[in-house]
C-alpha cells in the first residue's frame, strides 16, 4: 500500500496530521507493507525568503484579520498540538519561504531519510523557533541527519531537487488538492485535513481489504454454525 502525504513544512495542522496519521500507521496490523512517501506543496509561495515580521503580523496581513482574531487561531491550533504531545510556540515562529527546506527533504529522500527530515523541519518551525529558510540551520540539520555537507551546501549554489518540488506542486494540482495536509492512498482514496486517527484507521483497513480481497476456496459449502445454530 502506498500512501503520499502532500504538506508544507509552515503548516501547523500539518505536523498534528502527521501525528494523528502515525498513531493509526501504529497500530495497523499490516504497516510493515505500507510505504509513506511526503510530497512538497507551498500555502504561499509568493513568501520571500524572510519576512520581516512576526507570524501573526504575517497571517493578520495575508488573510485580512484583526491580530486578535488569528491570536485566538494560534490558542486553538496550539491546544489540539498539545493533544498530539507537541509544544507549538507560535510567538517564537520565524516566517520564511519553505522552498529550500522542502529541496532539503526531497535530498533525505533519496538517503532513506525522509520522514527524519520532515519531522526536524516540523519541530524545529513551529516548538522551536528554527529559520527553515536559512543556509546554516538547513545545513546542520543536514549534516545532523547523515547527509553529506556538499550535498546539503549544493541546495544553496545550484537549483538541484527545485523541479521535484515543484512537480510535487504540479501534481497536487492535477489531483484537485488545494489545501494541506493532504493524505492519498493508492491513488484511490484521498483524505483531506488533519483527521483523527480513527479516521485514518478506517481509511487503512477500507484500501486493504479493496486491494486484498479474501477468497472463498471452498467449492461446496460444509458444516458449520451460524446465528441460528449448526447444522446437524
Amino acid at each position: 500500500m502506498k500512501i503520499e502525504i502532500w504538506s508544507d513544512v509552515a503548516c501547523p495542522w500539518c505536523f498534528i496530521g502527521k501525528r494523528r496519521f502515525e498513531a493509526a500507521l501504529a497500530a495497523f496490523p499490516h504497516r510493515d507493507s505500507v510505504e509513506v512517501t511526503w510530497r512538497s506543496y507551498q500555502l504561499d509561495p509568493t513568501l520571500p525568503e524572510h519576512y520581516e515580521g512576526t507570524e501573526l503580523e504575517y497571517l493578520s496581513s495575508r488573510k485580512g484579520l484583526p491580530a486578535q482574531r488569528v491570536s485566538q487561531m494560534f490558542d486553538h491550533v496550539a491546544q489540539q498540538a498539545r493533544a498530539e504531545g507537541l509544544d507549538y510556540r507560535f510567538d517564537a515562529v520565524v516566517v520564511a519561504n519553505s522552498f529550500t527546506a522542502h529541496r532539503l527533504i526531497h535530498l533525505a529522500a533519496a538517503h532513506g531519510r525522509q520522514d527524519e527530515a520532515k519531522e526536524r523541519l516540523l519541530s524545529g518551525h513551529f516548538e522551536h523557533g528554527q529559520d527553515i529558510g536559512s543556509r546554516e540551520y538547513l545545513t546542520s540539520l543536514g549534516v545532523d541527519l547523515g547527509l553529506g555537507r556538499g550535498e546539503v551546501e549544493e541546495l544553496f549554489t545550484t537549483d538541484k531537487y527545485a523541479n521535484s518540488v515543484r512537480s510535487d506542486v504540479e501534481e497536487a494540482r492535477s489531483l484537485g488538492i488545494s489545501g494541506v495536509p493532504f493524505f492519498v492512498i493508492d491513488r484511490k482514496y484521498g483524505l483531506s485535513g488533519a483527521q483523527p486517527a480513527e479516521t485514518f484507521t478506517a481509511a487503512l483497513n477500507q484500501a486493504w481489504q479493496e486491494s486484498n480481497p479474501l477468497v472463498l476456496v471452498n467449492s461446496t459449502d460444509a458444516d458449520a454454525c451460524g446465528p441460528d445454530g449448526c447444522q446437524v
